[in-house]
């Protein structure tokens, strides 16, 4: 249990420490930007992520115990779930901290690309795992709409 406890939690950790870092930066700098109608509620993303990197934590559980551990069969599927988790976690210090609006479009578009090889690279080996990380990649294509929104709309200050 202390294995799925773990890459659970795993995901958790980039995430909190994301916003403990930025979190000044969002009702000051974030609140003032333009945004799109259909941008949701500041209060929604917490919850959303917290859903997202339960799935996609416990997913790579069951990805890791199917190839039975850190075997080599699990270097590509767990290294691509690695690679797109470590682009999750610099998104949120590209665009609050950094306030580097076309670097965070940057990061994103990569880290779809990260998720979508992720997802096909797991579909061999484990249905579900593929299918708890599907709301995780609807969650992406919205947040990259968005952050190419905000990046028009907010033209950087020379």
């Amino acid at each position: 249990w202390a294995y799925t406890v773990g890459f659970t939690v795993l995901p958790h950790v980039g995430g909190f420490l994301g916003w403990l870092i930025n979190r000044k930066e969002i009702p000051v700098w974030y609140e003032k930007l333009k945004k799109p109608s259909w941008c949701p509620p500041r209060k929604i993303f917490p919850v959303a992520w917290t859903v997202l990197y339960t799935g996609m934590g416990y997913a790579s559980y069951l990805i890791w115990n199917d190839l039975g551990g850190c075997s080599s069969k699990a270097t590509v599927p767990l290294g691509l779930y690695g690679a797109q988790l470590a682009l999750n976690w610099a998104w949120p210090p590209f665009f609050f901290g950094a306030r580097n609006l076309k670097m965070a479009l940057i990061d994103i578009l990569c880290l779809d690309c990260l998720a979508i090889g992720t997802i096909c690279s797991w579909y061999r080996i484990n249905k579900i795992a593929t299918l708890l990380m599907v709301p995780y990649l609807g969650w992406l294509a919205m947040a990259t709409c968005l952050t190419i929104r905000i990046w028009k709309d907010n033209p950087e200050q020379k």
